[in-house]
């Protein structure tokens, strides 16, 4: 599955070309995990890895920052229920909304003192984790058990959740995807 997922993720995800991040730093390559995490198998593939991942980490719910995360919650939240120990989702809006309740945190309602994982997809500077980590602490009582993401850029995201006391857990580093990336186009010779 994690193989699988590499090559979605390097075939469909994985661009070489000049960018601005949402930090504002310039770069040579993009991934846009969406084009995956949207598509039945990546959906899939995502959850189950993840899961797995929290498998020896009781949380009752996981969610994280719009839009990024959303897939990932979605799709963690049904694999769980087929796989028997179904979590709940939760997903995090960038500002609360402006009418009916008012909410910036979506979701079901979770018991009092409830573990979470916060996921999302790249981390890059760790900002839109810390941000979906910060609303849950101010708006809620619910505990972070563990926050993952599916592709670390591997640019300051995981010393910044470290420094705020969260172990980051990534599948994969932006130094994977490039090195399939580049095994693929050369024809396996890297």
């Amino acid at each position: 599955m994690r193989q699988r997922l590499l090559t979605l993720l390097t075939e469909q995800a994985y661009f070489r070309q000049p960018v601005i991040l949402s930090s504002g730093k310039p770069s040579d390559y993009y991934i846009d995990c969406r084009r995956v995490t949207l598509s039945g198998e990546g959906a899939y593939l995502t959850a189950k890895l993840f899961l797995a991942a929290l498998a020896a980490i009781p949380v009752q719910a996981v969610g994280g920052l719009t839009l990024g995360a959303d897939p990932i919650v979605a799709a963690m939240a049904a694999v769980s229920f087929a796989e028997g120990r179904p979590l709940q989702g939760f997903i995090v809006r960038k500002e609360a909304k402006k009418h009916g309740r008012r909410r910036s945190i979506e979701g079901p309602e979770l018991p009092p003192g409830a573990a979470v994982a916060i996921v999302d997809d790249v981390a890059t500077t760790g900002g839109s984790l810390l941000t979906a980590i910060q609303r849950v602490q101010e708006e809620t009582d619910w505990r972070i058990a563990q926050v993952l993401c599916l592709v670390d850029r591997q640019e300051g995201a995981q010393a910044r959740l470290a420094q705020a006391g969260h172990e980051l857990i990534t599948l994969f580093t932006a130094q994977d995807l490039a090195g399939h990336w580049e095994k693929v186009a050369t024809g396996g010779r890297v």
